[in-house]
C-alpha cells in the first residue's frame, strides 16, 4: 500500500505506519496540481485543512481507493462525487472528541460562573463579587443538537451535574436513554437553556444558528459551538446577544476563520464579540490535546489496515 500524505500530522502516525510496513511520501506544503501530478502511483491520500478535493479533482484521478481525513470534519471533501467513483473516506473524529467533549464543559462553566469575565476584571484591580454571581449547571436543560461521537461524549461529561440533557439528531434515532432525552427540535426551542452544537459543516448545516432559529426559542439561552464555524452566522448572533435573547456564547470556532483554519479575518464582528464580557472565544482548540495527537494516529492507521 502507498499513501500520499499532504498534511501536517503527528511522528506518531509516521512511525505507525512504519511499522506496519506501509510506503509513504510525506509533503505537507504540496499543492493540488502537484498532487493531480502524482496520485496515481498511491492507493490513498491522507488530508487535513489545506487541500480541497472537490468534483474536478476527484474526477481526475484514476485508481485511488480511500481519501483519510486525519481529524474530523469532511466538508473538504466531495463525498457525493467520491461515492459515486467508489472512494472510500473516513476520518478519525473519535481521535480528538473526548477533548473537544471536555473542551465544550470547559467553555460553558466558564460562562455560567463569570470565570472569564471576573479574570478580565482582575486585570483592571477590579474585585466585584457580587456583579459575577453565577448560575448552576444543576437543573438546566442543555440541548445538543448532533449526536455523534463529539455531541454524545459531551452528554456523558455532563451526566454527573444532573442537569436535564436533550439530544437531536437529524441522521440518528433511538440513542436516548434514562438521563440522555431523544429529542426534537420543537422541544428544544421551548426548554433549553444552553444549546450546543456538534454538527458538520454542510448545506444544511451552514448558519443553523441564525436570526430565525433564535425568535423560535422560548426563552434567553447560552450557545456553545466547537463544530464549524459557519455553523453560526456572526451578524444573527451579535444581533442576539444585543436583544439578551442569547445570554452568553462560547465559541471555539468562528466564520472569520480561513479553509485550513490557521488564519483568522479581523473585523467589526470579531472585534465586537472579542470585546462581550459574556462570550469566550478560544482559536478553535478544542480538539488539539496532547493526548488526541495519539489518538487521531492511532484510528486512523487501525482503519487503513482495515483497508490492506
Amino acid at each position: 500500500m502507498n499513501i500520499l500524505i499532504t498534511d501536517s500530522v503527528d511522528r506518531i502516525f509516521i512511525d505507525l505506519l512504519e511499522q506496519h510496513n506501509i510506503n509513504y511520501k510525506y509533503d505537507n506544503s504540496i499543492i493540488v496540481d502537484d498532487v493531480l501530478q502524482i496520485i496515481h502511483r498511491f492507493d490513498g491520500i491522507i488530508i487535513r485543512n489545506r487541500l480541497n478535493l472537490n468534483k474536478s479533482f476527484l474526477n481526475k484521478v484514476k485508481g485511488l481507493k480511500f481519501i483519510a481525513r486525519y481529524g474530523s470534519g469532511m466538508e473538504s471533501i466531495d463525498l457525493e462525487t467520491a461515492k459515486q467513483l467508489k472512494i472510500k473516506c473516513f476520518n478519525s473524529s473519535s481521535g480528538n472528541a473526548n477533548s473537544v467533549a471536555e473542551h465544550t464543559t470547559g467553555l460553558l462553566l466558564c460562562l455560567l460562573h463569570n470565570i472569564n469575565k471576573s479574570m478580565k476584571e482582575l486585570h483592571t484591580h477590579r474585585w466585584d463579587r457580587e456583579g459575577n454571581r453565577g448560575i448552576e449547571l444543576e437543573g438546566k436543560t442543555i440541548a445538543i443538537i448532533g449526536y455523534g461521537t463529539t455531541g454524545s461524549l459531551f452528554a456523558k461529561k455532563l451526566m454527573s451535574f444532573n442537569c436535564n440533557i436533550i439530544a437531536y439528531d437529524k441522521y440518528k434515532f433511538d440513542y436516548g436513554n434514562s438521563i440522555i432525552k431523544e429529542s426534537n427540535m420543537n422541544t428544544i426551542y421551548n426548554e433549553a437553556d444552553v444549546i450546543s452544537f456538534h454538527v458538520p459543516l454542510n448545506t444544511e448545516t451552514t448558519h443553523l444558528l441564525n436570526k430565525k432559529f433564535i425568535a423560535k426559542m422560548k426563552k434567553p439561552f447560552y450557545l456553545l459551538n466547537t463544530s464549524r464555524g459557519g455553523v453560526v452566522s456572526n451578524n444573527d448572533l451579535i444581533h442576539g446577544l444585543k436583544e439578551k435573547q442569547i445570554i452568553g456564547a462560547g465559541l471555539d470556532v468562528i466564520e472569520n476563520e480561513n479553509k485550513g483554519f490557521n488564519d483568522i479575518k479581523i473585523d467589526g464582528n470579531f472585534n465586537y464579540l472579542l470585546n462581550c464580557d459574556n462570550v469566550i472565544l478560544t482559536p478553535h482548540i478544542a480538539g488539539l490535546s496532547k493526548e488526541a495527537n495519539r489518538k487521531l494516529s492511532e484510528v486512523l492507521i487501525k482503519k487503513i489496515l482495515e483497508l490492506k
